[in-house]
């Protein structure tokens, strides 16, 4: 029987009620490993355990916490091929991915050290004789963290980084999916030198363990990534005990093709934004917009290129395209390809396959001649499946792009300098990305979006100071 990995709770490894089974999707015969299932009374621990790390944590030197995250880094960055080995066979992405991956989450901490020494306030001067003004950021206190599948050490790095950065103490909920790569993140964490109870981790379920850090009258501020469903109904409850909150939720992200795009940038941006990662990127390009000069050459190219993507085990170097993460998201995305067919789009590929070993394989989609009604078109798959429709010209395309309850990222492919710019300016995405795939950021600037796919302050870069940290203004008179 394989060792059960413990949740961390006040600096020490504890059992869970329970555990549960982590499988490749890849290979289901292959055991990741057991991992423990937390419970509300193990939340209701590391809640205090936070509590009381707080005021030491967040008195403490900068420089003792950028030495921290920089130590985290550095190792993690040291062990990449190891960590993203592990990442590849819980998520499924592609080996290569999977390291790129956990260099991010290094590069994210080492970044991040730098910020602890540069948190910032204001002098302003005062209306009135003899006043003085200063403006200081402060920790916003015990944060929860609640964190998706589809990037399992980097969105818990790129949350849990900053919230240590700006002396916050912290909660960390995992997807239950995935639990390994942020386990072994707490490791790190753990063997780096934090403190007993400013990091901790719960793993388990959303219903009970993430249901009881939003709920915990001690935790401050909830930093969530995941589906648009579950974030509303998380705001809804955090609101209740008025705590900060952070949303990071769904895609369906445009990328525009013109008539004089690049034809291999286009076919390169729209590929790689759509069926990379298994399509599983909230940022990932699920609408081709495609306007009619260049439709039926761009087409003909794109289904060549598709049908030609390898899709395999994540390990095996050969692969384009690992499988998708679960059962569940393979019967939805299969679902939503019957229905494209329904509602009268030509469906190429998006049947299940089978590969060498047992796992959930499925032939990257394309949904040719869709059209922005078809719910195929506008609800989130999260999935590799992309719809490709055709557009008169640019003004059809910014409206068809804009026309959606999503506002995440957003991509056009052309050699106009005009056009790139108005679409720079009237995009509704909080990302807007031209001649580059929609999925792909940096990690030292704002990532967030508009409308339902996200809500509150922007994560990353220095802009993640607005959640990770409340402003104090303080007043002072020497008679």
């Amino acid at each position: 029987m394989s060792e059960i990995h413990k949740n961390l709770i006040g600096g020490e490894w504890v059992a869970g009620g329970s555990a549960s089974e982590n499988r490749n999707p890849s290979d289901l015969s292959d055991l990741v490993g057991l991992f423990a299932q937390g419970t509300a009374a193990q939340v209701e621990a590391a809640a205090q355990a936070a509590h009381a790390a707080l005021p030491g944590w967040a008195a403490s030197s900068p420089q003792v916490r950028a030495d921290l995250l920089e130590r985290v880094g550095q190792t993690l960055m040291s062990r990449k091929e190891e960590l993203g080995r592990v990442l590849a066979r819980e998520e499924g992405k592609t080996l290569p991915e999977a390291i790129a991956e956990t260099a991010r989450a290094a590069q994210i901490f080492k970044f991040f050290a730098g910020e602890s020494l540069r948190v910032q306030g204001d002098a302003v001067a005062s209306v009135r004789a003899g006043v003085d003004v200063e403006v200081m950021r402060e920790p916003v206190g015990v944060v929860g963290l609640i964190t998706p599948w589809n990037f399992p050490i980097a969105i818990p790095a790129w949350k849990i980084a900053p919230a240590l950065a700006y002396g916050n103490t912290v909660v960390c909920k995992p997807a239950d999916l995935t639990p390994a790569s942020a386990h072994l993140l707490a490791q790190i964490l753990h063997d780096s030198g934090v403190p007993a109870g400013v990091f901790n981790l719960v793993m388990g379920r959303g219903s009970v363990v993430g249901e009881a850090i939003v709920s915990h009258p001690l935790i401050d501020a909830i930093s969530f990534t995941g589906s648009v469903s579950v974030g509303r109904a998380l705001a809804g409850r955090a609101a209740e005990g008025l705590k900060k909150v952070q949303l990071e939720m769904g895609g369906k992200n445009p990328m525009v093709v013109l008539d004089d795009a690049d034809m291999d940038t286009a076919i390169a941006a729209c590929v790689n934004g759509a069926f990379y990662s298994t399509g599983q990127r909230c940022t990932a390009s699920s609408r081709l917009i495609v306007q009619a000069g260049i439709h039926d050459a761009f087409v003909d190219r794109l289904c060549a290129e598709v049908q030609a993507l390898r899709v395999g085990n994540a390990l095996e170097p050969d692969t384009q395209i690992g499988p998708v993460a679960s059962e569940s998201q393979l019967n939805n995305n299969l679902s939503y390809v019957a229905l494209a067919t329904e509602e009268g789009a030509q469906v190429m590929g998006g049947e299940r396959i089978n590969g060498a070993t047992e796992g959930y394989f499925q032939r990257p989609a394309l949904f040719l001649d869709a059209s922005n009604v078809m719910r195929s078109t506008r609800e989130e798959i999260f999935g590799p499946c992309a719809s490709v429709i055709r557009v008169a010209d640019f003004e059809e395309a910014l409206a068809v792009a804009n026309d959606t309850e999503f506002g995440l990222s957003s991509g056009i492919c052309t050699s106009s300098l005009k056009y790139a710019r108005e679409f720079r300016r009237r995009s509704q995405a909080g990302m807007v990305m031209v001649n580059l795939a929609t999925a792909g950021v940096d990690y030292h600037v704002p990532f967030g979006g508009r409308k339902g796919s996200s809500y509150g302050s922007r994560e990353q870069g220095r802009y993640a100071a607005e959640f990770y940290t409340t402003v104090k203004t303080a007043y002072s008179f020497a008679p």
